[in-house]
């Protein structure tokens, strides 16, 4: 049996990628073009925690007695490219974590914003077609896309399809995707194009919505210095967890938008990572569905609340932070409590490992230890350009 895991360079994607591995026999082959690197380094802005070469990484895995696993550099926009790893490896499962998948880098401007929605549909279009093309309509097919494609309603978010009632007729439609950024109308087109995908070819497909994902690594990537993932701090690719904690560390006061009262949903890399690795391995025979939507997320956390927890974590690291209020740039509903059910993705992984307070000790852990790396970038995350809407 064969795994095929795209992404497997990213932030999510490697550990996902050493923990699969580790607990299957079966080949892993993961396949990234690493332009995540190129994108950082674009911005002006780098990992904080140093992250090494990709043969660097496979010999480190290797050393630990992990002989299954292997990487094919590979752009999924090119379909010769992505037949000849399907035609090759025939996998069983494919595992789609790759994507550029920065909110605030597909606003930049309109070269950006093209490339996002060509890189992000152009891949998954052909991963799909691919899978009919070669015969392989039994592989499982799973795709992180993006708690942000439901957008912000003011009703409780289903996990899966919502009820539409029209001239007294009910039935389930999908639920409205009301993204707020062009990088998640691509998340918003994948899962539409999965749908198709599975009614027309009857591919079984599980559409993973993943939130707004924070921590410095896993059990697997603390195992060697080489085995770090990347973790990302600037105001594109850095979620406003990990960019409150780099400013903590840096000396600055937490810039919280208007009231900061709206929640945003949340998961630590460990519950994301587990979750990933568990649908990957699942055998077919307990897949609970043909189609199925998953809310990859433990708990909705308000903006404040996220800066007034690291503030209070920062005491025990002697770091005197504060948080302040700025006028908020943009409309929105300052203090909307999202509800999103996560029923189906909590009983997969069975429950939430950590809490974040918790996750912000080993951040704040991690970031004092490169505390230069943070210094030396600090115009990446100053007040003014902050962005609190992945």
């Amino acid at each position: 049996m064969t795994i095929l895991l795209t992404g497997g360079d990213g932030y999510i994607g490697w550990p996902t990628t050493l923990r699969t591995a580790a607990r299957t026999d079966d080949r892993v082959v993961l396949v990234d073009n690493l332009a995540r690197r190129e994108w950082v380094e674009s911005v002006g802005s780098t990992s904080a925690v140093p992250i090494v070469s990709m043969d660097d990484r496979l010999a480190a895995e290797k050393a630990l007695g992990v002989s299954n696993l292997s990487f094919v550099e590979g752009d999924l926009t090119d379909k010769p490219t992505v037949d000849r790893l399907l035609s090759v490896h025939e996998p069983e499962t494919v595992l789609h974590v790759a994507a550029q998948p920065s909110a605030p880098y597909s606003q930049i401007n309109g070269e950006r914003s093209n490339y996002t929605q060509h890189n992000n549909m152009q891949a998954t279009r052909n991963l799909l077609w691919g899978l009919e093309e070669h015969d392989l309509t039994d592989t499982h097919f799973i795709e992180t896309t993006t708690t942000g494609v439901y957008g912000t309603p003011e009703f409780p978010i289903p996990e899966g399809g919502a009820v539409m009632e029209n001239q007294g007729e009910r039935d389930e439609v999908p639920f409205p995707n009301m993204s707020g950024s062009w990088y998640h109308l691509t998340k918003s087109h994948d899962a539409a194009n999965m749908r198709l995908a599975h009614t027309q070819f009857d591919i079984p497909i599980s559409d993973v919505r993943t939130a707004i994902t924070y921590g410095t690594g896993t059990e697997e990537t603390r195992a060697a210095p080489e085995l770090a993932t990347r973790f990302d701090f600037d105001y594109y690719f850095g979620v406003v967890a990990h960019r409150f904690c780099a400013q903590a560390v840096a000396g600055y006061p937490m810039t919280v938008y208007g009231k900061g009262e709206q929640r945003k949903p949340f998961i630590a890399l460990e519950d994301a990572v587990e979750g990933l690795a568990r649908l990957a391995l699942i055998d077919p025979d307990d897949r609970p569905g043909d189609h199925v939507v998953y809310n990859q997320v433990t708990r909705a956390i308000s903006i404040v609340e996220i800066a007034e927890t690291i503030a209070d974590v920062s005491d025990e690291f002697d770091l005197d932070v504060a948080v302040e209020h700025f006028e908020n740039p943009r409309e929105e509903d300052e203090t909307h409590k999202m509800e999103i059910e996560n029923d189906r993705y909590a009983e997969l992984i069975g429950g939430q490992s950590t809490t974040f307070e918790a996750g912000v000790r080993s951040i704040l852990e991690t970031l004092v230890e490169y505390r230069e790396t943070i210094e030396s970038h600090e115009d990446r995350f100053l007040p003014g350009v902050l962005t609190e809407d992945e």
